[in-house]
């Protein structure tokens, strides 16, 4: 996810993907859009950074179903910045929405995954309050 100065409420900051056999998709995304994938160590398994060819960046990532993302549909999933994820999912509620999962910490904040009324899911993130 991006640094706190450079998300903005309203912007997509992350992609990924949790499925099962998150290796053999990640190398599929190798092999199919020119990724390159970095192992990050989940404590005893590893989910990967997909990084964009030439330039270094991390671009999206692909995690692994398991533990606190067992609950994740196989989909790409974005993330979209909020400014109070607690709140916006219970506007989501009120809305017509759902919250599939969270909101509970990650990466230095806070996120829940969403679907809205017509069905479509994202996540919504929250810079910076993981310990809240």
């Amino acid at each position: 996810m991006g640094e706190a100065s450079d998300v903005k409420v309203g912007t997509i900051c992350w992609t990924d993907l949790t499925v099962e056999g998150a290796g053999e998709v990640s190398d599929f995304y190798e092999r199919v859009v020119g990724w390159e994938s970095k192992p990050q160590d989940m404590g005893g398994y590893s989910d990967f950074s997909m990084i964009a060819p030439g330039t270094g960046e991390a671009v999206a990532g692909v995690c692994h179903a398991r533990g606190s993302n067992s609950d994740l549909p196989p989909q790409w999933l974005m993330y979209i910045v909020v400014e109070d994820v607690d709140q916006s999912a219970r506007v989501c509620r009120e809305r017509g929405g759902a919250v599939l999962a969270g909101p509970r910490s990650m990466g230095g904040g806070r996120f829940c995954v969403i679907r809205d009324p017509a069905g479509a899911v994202c996540a919504l993130y929250q810079q910076g309050r993981d310990n809240e």
